[in-house]
């Protein structure tokens, strides 16, 4: 079946199973984190929401049981901008739940004031990518124990606005520029989805672009930001339209064993010419050579 932009999680995931499957979904104390949880449960799979604020995911997990008639919903504190805080929870997940079927990084930090993390890294950086290739990786023997796991890692259009900097990916060296950081991540999620599915045959990884949703992603904007958006001719989809992509990319048949694409709409992106703005991907997001590249990197950085 044929989706659109407009499509929501309900329309990409009905008629899907996924009972005896186990998923786990970062950043899903709310917004496109807790959809995504919602949508994988209400077709009966185990969920473990993973996200830093106790009280919203505790709200998140009674909501969805609620909604979903699934009782089989659990939560783990984890901070990505910690490390140590990553490798724990990574572990305390593994230990409940020795097989995971998916796995959705959807946290992330958007043009945010320069920040580091616990570990001195530039917070856009080091939470939307660092901590989430270490705490993939760290899930691999539940990953590889499934017979098709699937790896969701949330890229963005924004990728257009800057490549990787090899020489200098946490803004040491350079005046620093939100937006560009925020882009330079977002290359990282999708070079990560195809260094992941490139290394492990037996995992099936891709990149999601959601689309432009106001959820709390966007507390550090400015109304210079809006206009900015704006002007580039983005249009807003709702949560349930935004976390379609992501459902589509954990559950669609068609998706079966096809892995290291940049997906958008709930289909497959194809690569576009620089002059392209809204659609598609441009070549350094799927690049091989700088797949290998930051993958390189981050097991360096995260040791």
């Amino acid at each position: 079946m044929a989706f659109t932009a407009s499509s929501t999680t309900d329309e990409v995931i009905h008629g899907i199973d996924l009972s005896g499957k186990t998923a786990v979904v970062t950043g899903a104390s709310g917004g496109l984190g807790a959809e995504t949880a919602r949508a994988l449960a209400s077709c009966g799979a185990a969920v473990v929401l993973v996200a830093r604020n106790q009280a919203k995911l505790e709200q998140q997990v009674e909501a969805i049981k609620t909604s979903t008639g699934n009782n089989n919903i659990s939560f783990r504190l984890m901070d990505l901008a910690d490390l140590d805080s990553v490798r724990k929870t990574a572990a305390s997940i593994v230990q409940q739940c020795p097989v995971i079927d998916i796995l959705v990084n959807n946290a992330g930090l958007m043009a945010c004031p320069l920040a580091r993390t616990a570990q001195g890294f530039e917070s856009q950086f080091g939470v939307n990518h660092l901590g989430h290739f270490l705490f993939a990786t760290l899930l691999l023997p539940a990953l590889k124990a499934s017979s098709s796991a699937r790896v969701v890692a949330l890229t963005s259009g924004a990728h257009k606005m800057a490549t990787v900097d090899f020489t200098d990916p946490n803004w040491e060296r350079r005046e620093y520029d939100k937006w560009n950081a925020y882009g330079a991540a977002k290359t990282a999620n999708a070079l990560f989805a195809r260094g992941l599915n490139d290394r492990h045959d037996d995992i099936t990884a891709n990149a999601v672009h959601p689309g432009v949703i106001m959820t709390d992603l966007a507390r550090h904007l400015v109304e210079a930001d809006y206009e900015f958006m704006s002007m580039e001719g983005m249009t807003l989809k709702s949560i349930e339209q935004g976390a379609a992509t992501s459902v589509w990319a954990a559950t669609s048949p068609e998706l079966e064993g096809r892995g290291g694409l940049y997906l958008e709409d709930a289909h497959i992106g194809q690569e576009v010419d620089p002059e392209e703005k809204l659609l598609g991907y441009f070549p350094h997001a799927l690049d091989k050579a700088s797949a290998d590249q930051l993958w390189a990197l981050s097991e360096q950085l995260t040791a």
